[in-house]
């Protein structure tokens, strides 16, 4: 299989930041990035908090770089309040379109897309993609050594470098940290390549706002 699933019997690394990192060597994960002005801080700062309140109150530490393995031992209905309060709230805040919106401008959404496709079959192999106004979508399965952090960090930076310039803006473009998640399975992966198709048309975005690249069969 070409997109290589997360194996719950191999060796898995695990770092934490405001968000913890999963890593496994060559297997597949879903990332999203998202613009600095995309969600204001306030809000930002407003969902940690209930996120890490509700964790609490099911005996779960939000610092604990294993909360997320503790979060899947919770009752599945748990599990669905959980996303459906934080995780799809999240989502539908990106979709607002808050922020300047300046991937919507495809000369500028393509140095993202194109940078996507710049290593892929040499450190990773790169899935379906999604380019929106203010955050990134992406499929990929890690080849090598290459690992998700040190991957997104290249991505952005030298995304950032060049969005900054065509922009004449000195600012930090992406927010610093970047949601990844291992897939699990193959009905996570093809969910998640309907998610990235679906993401345009729930953001009622027209043609040439977006960029959505699909992987060939």
């Amino acid at each position: 299989m070409l997109f290589e699933l997360f194996d719950r019997e191999s060796d898995v690394r695990i770092t934490a930041g405001n968000l913890p990192h999963w890593y496994q060597p060559g297997v597949t994960y879903f990332v999203t990035f998202r613009t600095e002005d995309s969600i204001p801080k306030d809000v930002v700062e407003l969902w940690y908090r209930r996120r890490n309140d509700w964790l609490l109150r099911h005996r779960i530490n939000s610092h604990d770089p294993n909360w997320k393995a503790k979060l899947r031992a919770l009752s599945f209905a748990q599990q669905q309040e959980f996303h459906a309060t934080f995780s799809q709230e999240y989502e539908e805040c990106l979709d607002r379109g808050i922020g300047a919106c300046v991937l919507k401008r495809p000369e500028l959404a393509k140095i993202v897309a194109d940078s996507l496709r710049h290593f892929d079959g040499d450190r990773y192999h790169l899935g379906d993609f999604v380019v929106m106004p203010n955050h990134v979508h992406v499929l990929v399965c890690l080849l090598g050594d290459t690992e998700i952090e040190s991957q997104c960090y290249s991505w952005k930076k030298f995304t950032a470098t060049q969005l900054n310039r065509a922009l004449g803006n000195p600012g930090r473009f992406w927010q610093e940290e970047s949601f990844d998640h291992l897939v699990r399975s193959l009905d996570q992966f093809e969910y998640l390549q309907r998610y990235i198709a679906a993401n345009p048309i729930k953001a009622r975005l027209a043609v040439g706002e977006y960029v959505h690249y699909e992987r060939p069969k």
